[in-house]
C-alpha cells in the first residue's frame, strides 16, 4: 500500500521560510517523478513544482526563484524549500508521485 505523508507546514510571517517534507512508504522514488501541488479553499488544485526521474526541476511561475524542490531517493523523501513566502502561498500543500497523493499540510502566511 502506497502512503505519502507530508509535514512541515505551519504559520509563518510574510518573507519567512518553511521546508515541507513528504515521506513515502510502499513506493520507490528512484527513476520516477514527484511533485508538489497546492489548493486553496474553493479553488482548483494547482501545480507548484516537479522533479523528474532524471532530476530535472520544473516550477510554476508564481514560485520560481523562491521555492526549491529536492528529494532523497534513498530515503523516499521529497522536500519543498519555500523562501520569501507571500500571503498567496497560504493553501494546503500536497505531494504526489505516480498518481498517489498525500493528505496535505497547511501553510499559512501572515502579513
Amino acid at each position: 500500500q502506497v502512503q505519502l505523508v507530508e509535514s512541515g507546514g505551519g504559520l509563518v510571517q510574510a518573507g519567512g521560510s518553511l521546508r515541507l517534507t513528504c515521506v513515502a512508504s510502499g513506493y520507490m522514488f528512484r527513476g520516477k517523478a514527484q511533485g508538489w501541488f497546492r489548493q486553496a479553499p474553493g479553488k482548483q488544485r494547482e501545480f507548484v513544482a516537479e522533479i523528474a526521474g532524471g532530476g530535472a526541476r520544473t516550477y510554476a511561475d508564481a514560485v520560481k526563484g523562491r521555492f526549491t524542490i529536492s528529494r532523497d531517493s534513498a530515503k523516499n523523501t521529497l522536500f519543498l524549500q519555500m523562501n520569501a513566502l507571500k500571503p498567496e502561498d497560504t493553501p494546503v500543500y500536497y505531494c504526489t508521485g505516480s498518481g498517489n497523493w498525500g493528505q496535505g499540510t497547511q501553510v499559512t502566511v501572515s502579513t
